[in-house]
């Protein structure tokens, strides 16, 4: 038997042929997706404009599952750093620098960088890989969701 769908490894493709297969219209990708990205919302109950039965189906079958966060930083001038789970062997490196009037949130897509921020450890180690094929920003998502105050 196949664990449940995980919607947040889902590109719109993706979610379209899967909402197609279960008898479902296209445009619910794009409903979904505007919940867990724009809304950040990751409950299925909340996602209001999803039909009852719809809502139930996916509760069953899928799950919105964010990243792990391994650990969490904050230092004394409210930056805050996030170590986050890629799989088995990755890790990437997530950074929110506050400002006065905005925040800056550097995410890592991918393990390593080529650019050489001074205060990030991802930079240190040099570019190593691209694990993601797919161009969606979980790990922004993810600390939002765990984290942020603003």
């Amino acid at each position: 038997m196949m664990g449940k769908l995980n919607l947040f490894d889902c590109d719109r493709k993706t979610l379209e042929s899967y909402f197609a297969d279960i008898g479902e219209k296209s445009f619910r990708a794009h409903q979904l997706l505007k919940w867990i990205y724009q809304h950040g919302v990751i409950n299925i109950e909340s996602m209001s404009n999803l039909s009852n039965d719809l809502r139930a189906y996916l509760k069953e079958n899928t799950s919105v599952k964010l990243p792990e966060i391994i650990t969490e930083k904050k230092s004394k001038d409210g930056t805050k750093k996030w170590l986050i789970k890629v799989d088995e062997k990755n890790s990437i490196e997530t950074v929110f620098i506050p400002e006065n009037d905005r925040g800056t949130l550097c995410i890592s897509t991918q393990v390593g960088c080529a650019l050489d921020c001074k205060f990030c450890s991802t930079a240190q180690q040099g570019f190593q890989s691209q694990p993601f094929e797919r161009g969606n920003y979980w790990p922004g998502l993810g600390c939002q969701q765990n984290t942020w105050s603003f």
